[in-house]
This record gives C-alpha cells, structure tokens and sequence, in this order.
C-alpha cells in the first residue's frame, strides 16, 4: 500500500534591513553587497518615519539613555527599509553588520558594513533584526502587507480566516448578490481591493514615502 507523503515545504527565513538617514545615499552601492552576499531583496520602500513611528518601531528600547536621541537621528531624514531573504538571513544579515557600535567594528571587524558606513555608536549605518520574533515583528510594521512565514496551517489557520478572512467576504459575497453585476467575478474582485480591510497601515501615522 502506498502512503502519499505531503509535498516538502521550502522555507526561506527573512529579516529586516534599514539603510539609515545618513548614508540612504550609499543605497545603491549597498544593495550591491547585499546581493553578492546571496541575499534576495524581497521588498523595498523608502520612507520619512516621525519621532512617534520611530519610538514604536524601537520600543524595546524605550527607557534607555540614548533613546531620544535614537529616535530624533532615524526620523531625521528618509531611509530604506528591505525584506532581505536567503538561509540563515538573520545570522548572516548580523553578521554582515558587524557589532551595533561602528567605533568597536572598526577595530575589530573593519570588512563590516558598519565599520565601513557607520560613524559611532549612534549613527551606526544600519539596522538588522535580532532574531526571528524581531523580524516578524519589524517586517510587519515597514511592511504591514506582507505574509511573514511560516504561513499558519491547522487550527491557526482557520482561526486566520474567521478572523480576518470571512467576514469580509461574506460582506462582499452579500453586496454581490444586491447588485447582480454583468460580470461577477470581476466585481467581486474590485470590490476586495476597495475594501480589503489589511490595506497597509503604519501604526496610524502619517508617512511620506520618498519616490524610487
């Protein structure tokens, strides 16, 4: 008897990369490492975050000495934020980096890129997620569309789609059935993206999104 065994999973892991507001003008030149380095650039925006998203964004910071001044120096310009995917992103994107203070990775890791971007312990060039919870979180937040993997399978998935799923398109389905339109599909279509209600939103704050 045959047992059919379920098809194998591929998961790549992601992280988030900010190129910071000092050196968004090394963008190019970076992304070329990144990718020599094996990493897929999955997404990409630039942005001018405000004071309060960049306190949401480091709120596990919040408290520390240097957190005004943190927030202040990445709300000061536009930066690059990326979802950069390949095996062991996290570890190799951190390594990459070097340590978080550009002072110390230029004595003792000076081919980082924060040795080589980074100026001191504050304008240190660029940002890497810390493990995989701070990825998913960070990724969610610049990128508040994506599905971060692992997709939900089983009884979190069902929980998903009576959740976030059903009742919208049991709303559209009903309105669909009120108007009768030529072509249903199509409608029905138009009206999920009218009123898709996971539309990207970034902590309730105003974002002005620099063009490419």
């Amino acid at each position: 008897m045959e047992i059919s065994m379920p098809p194998p999973q591929i998961y790549v892991e992601k992280t988030l990369a900010i190129i910071k507001p000092d050196i968004v003008d090394k963008e190019e030149e970076i992304q070329d490492i990144i990718l020599r380095s094996g990493f897929t650039i999955v997404q990409r925006r630039k942005l001018h975050l405000s004071p309060e998203q960049c306190s949401n964004f480091y709120v596990e910071q919040y408290g520390k000495m240097f957190f005004p001044n943190l927030t202040a120096y990445m709300s000061s310009g536009p930066l690059v934020a990326m979802i950069l995917a390949r095996h062991k992103a996290i570890s190799y994107w951190l390594e990459l980096l070097g340590p978080n203070n550009s002072l110390v990775a230029k004595e003792t890791h000076p081919d980082s890129l924060r040795a080589i971007y980074g100026t001191d312990d504050l304008r240190n060039a660029l940002h890497g997620s810390n493990d995989f919870a701070a990825a998913e979180r960070e990724i969610r937040f610049m990128f508040p569309e994506v599905i971060v993997e692992p997709i939900p399978i089983g009884q979190a998935a069902k929980d998903y789609l009576n959740l976030h799923i059903m009742p919208t398109l049991l709303e559209g389905l009903t309105e669909l059935c009120k108007q009768k339109p030529a072509d249903p599909l199509i409608w029905l279509a138009d009206w999920l993206l009218k009123n898709n209600p996971n539309k990207p939103k970034l902590c309730h704050h105003p974002v002005v999104e620099e063009p490419y």
